[in-house]
């Protein structure tokens, strides 16, 4: 064996040895991964124990039995034997918005409802219900013994009290061997999507370890169908949270996801296209992990949605843990008005939740569509004549930008036959000399053919907007207009037996079919009205087709969009032929005539525009020299 092999082998050997101290778990992992292998294992044996110690007659067993299985329990789960072994209670909290339903198994929320929603197949609306949502603690004992609440049986303290202004709050406490106790306490306001959560621990320090103070937090949730378009739905659906010192980030909508959060969290929110839980800290999270997949489209559920994390506790109960949950609608009113309730100091965000748009296109909806919304709906019940009224107040705030942009198509079109005659005497195979030539012509009478566009680009804020708003307003959902039972979804008024792609589906939306027609016709309309569109070869069948490919994206968008989209687009062609008629085209080309005479009295001056294509004639006629 030479020298450089020796050498490569010494080499290997400290790359690999590098390579796993490197990647080697902490210590803490370490606990934490035997700690969940400990419980696992206590789970199982707690299980076959129960059967043992519950049924003892039909089983024959003898007392020396049950002293040695005690012994065992003992054992097993160490002081929290004394809560291994029970039967399963509910209690329920109850008030004008939900229903809530607890168990003494875990001391958790069963199941939750919103009293005021229905699902698309009319059904009561369960966010979640038995095992599609469990939440525990795990616990650890001075021997080591690891246990997690899921498994524990509580007792309520009392029966459920209430108080002067409606508030209702149940107590479930879990017993230890001890003189300790930890108690789980709900309270559910008399009018409120969100009730209070706090655990408090009592004498905890003499079961549990010196130095402990945090416990390991899972929250796991499977997301039901609500509505009836799956594929929309999940687009909307995902789990989102805040950042304590940060904005609201999210897992993906598309696809599985795992992330581990480093920075404290503020709040998780398993979120749906209309409703979420949401659990929210008083402090903070610490150590999360979240996990979001997508269930099979043949199931009932969206996405399975996971939160493993850490949060502080104090054995000697003299700090409690406290949370808050939400359970409700992704309504903006709502979350916003909890927004500046519970958070005056900083900002707890959960309106952002709603998907408004980013940037400018969030500014509109929240400070322009949304109070809008607002108003006509604060006197008005139907929500097609109210999306009516919003497009008769936007088309007419937006009016004198369709003015300006109909005035310069109008002065395009007037000079189409000087165009025309430059074109007649350029050749086409000098594309430069032709534009310069045209350009030329603008300038003298005035005209930009950026000053058509302008205004359109001005309008594009207001649409995109929209288009974030309509399919997030739940105020539009299961509320019906003319043929259309539910403005939040498509409106089907034929379902296909195939399924077209590209986004169609196998239905046919009529308002999105509506919006189609008109769009074209507006699109028609637009290429009569403005001159020299033939100077860009395939423009015209390109304008054409876009309202096409656009019936494909919108067939199962939120029919609410398609009908303001189709009622926008038949008021722009209301407005055009309006402004057409008082628009006089020929005192409109002698005001362009008048204004070449001016301005040839004027120096000539060149604008940017100009320089820039002027160069790239100079650069192509010396491309042209070079090739000769």
């Amino acid at each position: 064996m030479d020298k450089n092999t020796i050498i490569g082998f010494v080499l290997i050997a400290l790359i690999i040895i590098g390579f796993s101290q490197l990647n080697k778990p902490s210590e803490e992992e370490l606990k934490r991964a035997a700690r969940y292998n400990d419980s696992i294992a206590l789970v199982q044996q707690s299980k076959a124990l129960a059967v043992k110690v519950i049924a003892p007659a039909e089983a024959n067993v003898s007392p020396d039995s049950l002293v040695k299985d005690s012994a065992s329990m003992s054992d097993s789960f160490g002081d929290f034997s004394a809560s291994a072994i029970g039967e399963e209670k509910f209690y329920t909290l109850e008030n004008e918005y939900l229903k809530l339903k607890f168990s003494s198994k875990g001391g958790r929320i069963y199941s939750a409802q919103l009293k005021n929603y229905r699902t698309h197949d009319s059904l009561p609306l369960l966010l979640f219900d038995a095992q599609e949502s469990t939440m525990g603690f795990t616990l650890v004992t001075i021997n080591n013994r690891v246990v997690n609440t899921s498994n524990l049986y509580f007792e309520p303290v009392s029966a459920i009290t209430t108080d002067s202004k409606g508030n209702q709050t149940l107590i479930l406490r879990l017993k230890t061997t001890a003189n300790a106790f930890i108690d789980f306490a709900y309270t559910l306001p008399a009018k409120d999507y969100m009730l209070s959560f706090g655990i408090k621990a009592n004498n905890m320090n003499t079961v549990m370890p010196g130095g402990t103070n945090f416990l390991d937090m899972q929250w796991k949730s499977k997301i039901r169908q609500q509505e009836k378009g799956r594929k929309f739905e999940n687009q909307y659906s995902a789990i989102e949270y805040k950042y304590v010192a940060d904005n609201v980030e999210k897992l993906s909508e598309s696809s599985d996801e795992e992330k581990s959060l480093t920075n404290k969290v503020k709040w998780v929110a398993f979120k749906d296209q209309f409703f979420s839980s949401i659990l929210i800290a008083n402090n903070e999270f610490n150590s999360t992990k979240l996990s979001s997949k997508l269930e099979a489209e043949d199931s009932k559920y969206l996405k399975a949605y996971t939160a493993d994390m850490t949060v502080a506790f104090d054995p000697t109960g003299k700090e409690p843990t406290t949370f808050r949950l939400f359970f409700g609608p992704n309504q903006y009113k709502i979350l916003k008005a909890y927004d500046k309730e519970l958070e005056a100091d900083s900002k707890l965000q959960l309106s952002e939740i709603i998907p408004l748009g980013w940037g400018i296109f969030g500014w509109v909806n929240k400070f322009g569509i949304i109070p809008m919304f607002n108003f006509f709906s604060s006197f008005m019940n139907s929500f097609g004549l109210i999306i009516l009224l919003m497009t008769i107040v936007i088309k007419l705030v937006l009016s004198p930008l369709t003015y300006k942009s109909y005035i310069s198509s109008a002065k395009m079109r007037v000079l189409k036959p000087e165009i025309d005659e430059i074109n007649a005497r350029i050749p086409s195979d000098k594309a430069a000399e032709r534009q310069k030539a045209t350009m030329e012509l603008y300038g003298k009478v005035g005209v930009s053919p950026m000053s058509g566009c302008l205004p359109t680009l001005l309008q594009m804020p207001i649409l995109f907007a929209l288009f974030s708003f309509f399919p997030a307003a739940i105020e539009l959902r299961q509320e019906s207009f003319l043929w259309a039972t539910d403005l939040s979804t498509y409106d089907s008024i034929m379902e296909l037996p195939f399924v077209i792609p590209f986004g169609f589906g196998s239905h046919v939306s009529l308002f999105c079919l509506l919006m189609t027609i008109t769009s074209i016709l507006y699109t028609k309309l637009n290429m009569d009205s403005s001159g020299g569109q033939e100077q860009i070869p395939g423009m015209k069948w390109m304008m054409y087709l876009m309202p096409v490919v656009f019936m494909f994206m919108f067939n199962s968008y939120a029919s609410g969009l398609s009908y303001y989209y189709f009622i926008a687009t038949l008021f722009s062609v209301v407005q055009t032929y309006i402004i057409r008629a008082t628009v006089d085209e020929k005192k409109l080309l002698a005001d362009l005539h008048a204004k070449r005479i001016i301005n040839a009295k004027k120096p000539p001056k060149k604008n940017g525009f100009m320089d820039r294509l002027e160069k790239m004639q100079r650069e192509q006629q010396k491309a042209v020299k070079g090739k000769k």
